[in-house]
């Protein structure tokens, strides 16, 4: 019996010289999952605002990383960066962001982002596998005709947030389910006919958002009218890891983390979300399980910020609750804690492990308390 993780390796290196779609480390190494935490700028210790940490499933927390999260050659850049090697017509893909890249390719839709999912990811898939990147960077990243990959200036600032998994092709029928109740800003996308029949829901997503850059008269919500306003669901990692996804549609009219995600892990929640928004919702704790806004967050011995410089959306389980040697909940997103976007779609995506809860919830410093 081979261990999850030598299958991953033999499957990767049968497929050889074709390269199959992955995230991908700093060493160039594909793997099964990766966090990777963009620090923010911090003008007291002249940083450049572009240096991160990185953890996959071989750390034993997190790591720095190699250079800075603009480099081709880093991490961020050599899984984002096949979309723009891929020459042929047998991959898929999808870049949805709220706040769509400026200035390059496609204007993308005419939706108004105030509108719609609160939503930011890259989607791509190859014939056996591909990932899906879940972040929280603005006009990131650029439309894949004629572009290549670049960091933008307005995801320098703040701290920002990423989580790749690497799943096995049947997985993105069901993310494109999710992506369908999320209610995305799909800037750019194309699913091939080969692989529009295998996952109709991505191709579903793709034809809509080309139908609204026409100005065809379909409505962003009676498009997604007939799926459901909230469903979770378990997604397998090409290499068996188990991630839960939380999607959101604007029907659904709650805190994704209180109304629902908390009470379905039943654990407390400590949340960090962009705080410069207007419309916070405070910390809660009138039912059963409690949702407290981060404050401080320390990353390592000499970086410690207040959540008002950071504009990644995550939450980690205090401790309390369905918690045993599997470890605590860590769960990364793209969705705030705001009145205006418990009217918008949105969500998480969830993994129990011991080695990252450990990692994300030393890194909480302080909370604000419930009133």
């Amino acid at each position: 019996m081979f261990p999850l993780g030598f299958l991953f390796l033999l499957y990767t290196a049968v497929e050889g010289a074709t390269s199959p779609i992955s995230c991908y480390n700093d060493q160039g190494h594909s793997v099964d999952w990766l966090y990777l935490y963009k620090l923010p700028h911090q003008k007291h210790k002249q940083d450049e605002g572009l240096k991160y940490l990185l953890m996959d499933g071989g750390s034993e927390g997190w790591t720095e990383g190699s250079g800075l999260v603009n480099d081709s050659a880093g991490a961020l850049g050599r899984t984002v960066g096949q979309l723009y090697e891929q020459k042929g017509g047998e991959i898929a893909y999808i870049l949805y962001n709220d706040q769509k890249p400026q200035g390059r390719g496609k204007k993308g839709t005419n939706e108004d982002s105030s509108r719609g999912g609160h939503t930011k990811g890259v989607v791509l898939v190859g014939k056996t596998q591909g990932f899906w990147l879940v972040h929280s960077t603005p006009h990131f990243p650029p439309v894949k005709e004629g572009g290549e990959f670049s960091y933008p200036h307005s995801g320098i600032t703040n701290g920002q947030n990423f989580l790749c998994v690497t799943y096995p092709l049947e997985m993105f029928k069901i993310i494109g389910e999710q992506l369908q109740i999320n209610e995305p800003h799909v800037y750019d996308c194309n699913v091939p006919d080969s692989l529009a029949s295998v996952l109709p829901s991505m191709a579903e997503v793709c034809r809509s958002a080309r139908g609204r850059e026409r100005n065809v008269s379909l409505s962003h919500s009676a498009h997604f009218s007939s799926h459901e306003s909230n469903r979770s669901v378990s997604l397998t990692s090409l290499a068996g890891t188990n991630f839960i996804s939380f999607a959101k549609g604007a029907s659904f009219g709650n805190d994704l983390y209180h109304s629902w995600v908390a009470p379905a892990l039943q654990s407390d929640l400590l949340v960090q979300f962009w705080r410069l928004s207007e419309g916070i919702l405070p910390s809660d704790c009138s039912a059963n399980w409690k949702v407290l806004d981060i404050k401080t967050i320390s990353l390592g011995e000499t970086t410690t910020f207040h959540t008002t410089l950071d504009h990644s959306k995550w939450a980690v389980s205090t401790g309390r609750g369905a918690q045993d040697e599997a470890g605590g909940w860590i769960c990364v997103g793209d969705i705030n804690r705001n009145k205006a976007e418990e009217k918008r779609g949105g969500g998480t995506v969830c993994q129990r492990d011991a080695t990252v809860w450990k990692a994300y919830r030393n890194a909480v410093q302080e909370w604000y308390p419930c009133d």
